[in-house]
């Protein structure tokens, strides 16, 4: 059956996304030229949402291997990791930024959605979700309606789902003014060998949609994250996903239930691109083809055109290929759930996708070409190091003037928004659903899970400090993934695995490619030190704004998501101080450095710098000893020392416990740099008085340099003999600064 219809033109790709090779490249693929249809197919899948096309050789490059992995990254929807005692961990994390500022609330709220899909299509149980957000400054109305909107969504979505957010990061920086960015990152828990794959096998197995019926919401959405941002983008809207959480926690039973039949052969979210993408990739991955009948997919607008029904991101829908004779089983199951169900296909031998309307051949593409790997185009793009980078280091601290006020100063890190408690975020979250939120009556550097009949539990932290790779990508790539493993190392746990959500501007500038190039290498260095290997994740380019025809990148923000396992309960840890008496010590080095410290940026209001010392095999052995050091009970509290140095960390712990401290400084280290840079590898640990020698004996045996830094008690921050503040006043400036802007 031939396809009638008018040609398409150059013209007509540039507008979907594409270029001019690009357009010929489709036409020899296909042998013919593409009608409308079927160029916005390609317009999707090869954007570089669902192509990865400018990142894919350098994500090749990333550790993908190792003993605990069940899958390596690419070859599902998400991570899979073997925990032990028959269970596996299936984890992602995934960008929603563009949606998000243009639409809040929605983008958020179908990030979060989206995320967890990936995990149940694997037939897992989301058990956790974290999130990491990056806003503009705080001070500025469009930004504080956008954390509104964004923590709403979250929150809405995820408590109506049922899954409890137990972690995430907050951070606010001018170059997220416009560009925000919202990560969404889902744990769940399967049985090994209960999973199911994203994958098509076996001509005549019937496909069916599942779930929602399909809108005009979100269509070329994956076109639209793959594009700068401009002061027209809200004209997109249509773009942007409309979610429905009561619709997914339907869906979700519904999947697990169905597939426990066994009917099953293969399942896909339709995330990205819709039908377009799941149809393509399932075929592709099982070597086959489909024949699709678009005037069967449920539709919750009429008149809707072919193309519109295969890019739709219409939320809350599931691509499976069902095993022939079985289909009864299937429809079963989502008839209780009061759910679609809806025959639309068949599998073929052909390799290649058919799409009908009404009995129309509208759409005739090879599955193939369209996914990555297969036939999608893949660059090397040009870069090269941009002129700040060694601008950078003209920074000179001496230009820095001693500390006048210390009780001032410290006042104005730790009310930073940076710094600055995020329990108003926190708060609109459920955290305790489900009951598997470890409670304790402190926070812990990482989240930690209970894993209901095991005697493990998980552990789970985002990391990345955006500036520290803006001033040195390689550095603060390998910083991002060392500080996610050193906070399950302070937890109690081992690292496992990471995923990762790669935030960067467009790929086609070339101080923002050598950016990405290099903050992978730093990422990957840090993965094989670790043995983390790197399970999946996302790629998010063109967060930018075109504001009156200047181009402003965000800083490159790689976000870490990492998983622990914690073998033994017993041996969590917390960060807040225990007891009167007990003593404090700093494990690792201070340097005389305040590179790219929020003391120097923010009070000091120095930009510039560096990026702040750090150095993989120090960091390695500062996480034995502390891994070491809990597994001996020598321990009552352990908090890393990060944003806002030392002084925040040692803070933090009073606020937690309710206990003050006193602290002494390095007499060798200037008192700015010793309280309040964020110099790398360095842990704060409280003990009982007579684990003293213990502690030195091990640090000791284990060349790990340690000091003596005070004593807990009191109900006041003292350093030196001075008193900083009383607990009243730091809570009160810890607590105040979110709140002040946010419920105004």
């Amino acid at each position: 059956m031939s396809i009638s219809t008018a040609p398409t033109t150059v013209d007509n790709a540039k507008k979907l996304g594409l270029t001019e090779e690009e357009f010929k490249r489709i036409e020899q693929i296909l042998g013919r030229n593409p009608n409308f249809t079927e160029l916005s197919i390609f317009s999707v899948m090869w954007s570089e949402h669902c192509s990865y096309k400018n990142s894919i050789k350098y994500l090749k490059k990333l550790p993908r291997k190792g003993d605990h992995l069940l899958v390596e990254a690419g070859e599902e929807n998400a991570g899979l990791v073997d925990i032990g005692g028959g269970l596996a961990c299936a984890f992602k994390i995934e960008s929603h930024n563009h949606p998000s500022a243009i639409e809040p609330y929605q983008g958020a709220a179908t990030g979060v959605g989206g995320i967890h899909r990936d995990i149940f299509t694997m037939g897992a149980r989301p058990i956790a979700a974290l999130n990491s957000l990056r806003f503009g400054n705080i001070k500025n109305k469009h930004t504080q309606h956008l954390v509104k909107g964004v923590v709403s969504g979250i929150g809405d979505y995820g408590n109506c789902l049922g899954v409890p957010t137990v972690g995430g990061e907050v951070y606010f920086d001018d170059c997220y003014n416009q560009n925000i960015l919202v990560n969404a990152m889902s744990i769940g828990i399967v049985e090994v060998g209960k999973t199911v794959s994203a994958i098509s096998e076996g001509p005549g197995n019937p496909v069916f949609i599942v779930g929602s019926a399909t809108g005009k919401d979100g269509i070329h959405g994956a076109t639209f994250a793959s594009a700068d941002l401009t002061e027209d983008s809200a004209d997109d809207l249509p773009a942007v996903q409309v979610g429905d959480p009561f619709q997914e926690k339907l869906l979700l039973e519904a999947s697990l239930e169905a597939i426990e039949t066994g009917a099953i052969v293969g399942m896909q979210d339709m995330g990205a691109a819709g039908i377009s993408c799941s149809t393509s990739e399932m075929s592709a991955k099982g070597g086959c083809g489909m024949k699709i009948d678009l005037s069967k997919v449920p539709t919750r607008q009429d008149n809707m055109e072919p193309f519109e029904k295969l890019l739709s991101e219409s939320q809350e829908r599931m691509l499976i290929v069902c095993h022939k004779g079985r289909e009864k089983e299937l429809q079963a199951v989502f008839d209780k759930w009061d759910l679609e169900c809806e025959l639309i296909g068949e599998v073929t031998d052909t390799g290649r996708l058919e799409f009908f309307e009404n009995g129309e051949l509208v759409a005739d593409i090879p599955a193939e070409p369209l996914v990555l790997g297969g036939g999608a185009p893949v660059y090397d793009r040009e870069f090269e190091e941009p002129a700040y980078y060694k601008q950078l280091s003209a920074f000179n601290i001496q230009s820095v003037p001693p500390i006048n006020d210390l009780a001032s100063t410290f006042k104005k890190v730790f009310s930073n928004p940076v710094i600055a408690s995020k329990k108003w975020v926190f708060n609109q979250y459920d955290s305790m659903v489900r009951t598997g939120t470890m409670t304790t009556n402190a926070a812990s550097d990482a989240a930690t899970i209970r894993l209901k009949n095991s005697d493990k539990a998980l552990l789970a932290s985002t990391d990345c400090n955006s500036s520290y790779v803006y001033a040195d990508p390689y550095i603060g790539g390998m910083i991002a993934v060392s500080e996610s493993a050193r906070n399950i190392v302070c937890a109690g746990g081992k690292p496992v695995a990471i995923t990762n959500c790669l935030n960067f501007g467009n790929p086609y500038d070339k101080n923002v490619y050598w950016q990405f190039v290099n903050a992978l290498k730093g990422m990957g260095d840090a993965c094989i030190k670790f043995k983390t290997p790197v399970t999946g994740g996302n790629v998010s380019f063109y967060n930018q704004s075109v504001i009156q025809d200047k181009t402003v990148p965000i800083y490159p923000t790689p976000v870490i998501g990492m998983l622990g396992i914690l073998e033994n309960p017993e041996n969590h840890m917390t960060l807040d101080f225990k007891s009167e008496g007990d003593l404090l010590f700093l494990i690792g080095t201070s340097r005389n450095d305040i590179n790219q410290s929020v003391y120097l940026k923010d009070v000091i209001g120095t930009k510039s710098s560096p990026a702040p010392h750090f150095d993989l095999e120090e960091e390695a052995k500062l996480q034995d000893y502390i891994a070491d050091g809990i597994e001996k009970s020598l321990f009552k509290s352990v908090h890393d020392v990060s944003e806002g140095g030392l002084l925040t960390t040692v803070a933090e712990s009073c606020l937690h416990g309710n206990i003050g401290c006193e602290i002494h400084s390095q007499m060798d280290i200037r008192q700015d740099a010793f309280l309040f840079g964020e110099s790398q590898s360095r842990v704060i640990v409280s003990a009982d008085a007579s684990k003293r020698d213990d502690i030195f004996k091990l640090a000791s045996q284990m060349d790990q340099n340690i000091s003596f830094l005070g004593t807990v008690g009191g109900k006041a921050l003292v350093v030196d003999g001075i008193t900083i503040s009383d607990l009243n006043e730091l809570t009160i400036s810890y607590n105040h600064t979110l709140p002040h802007y946010l419920e105004n």
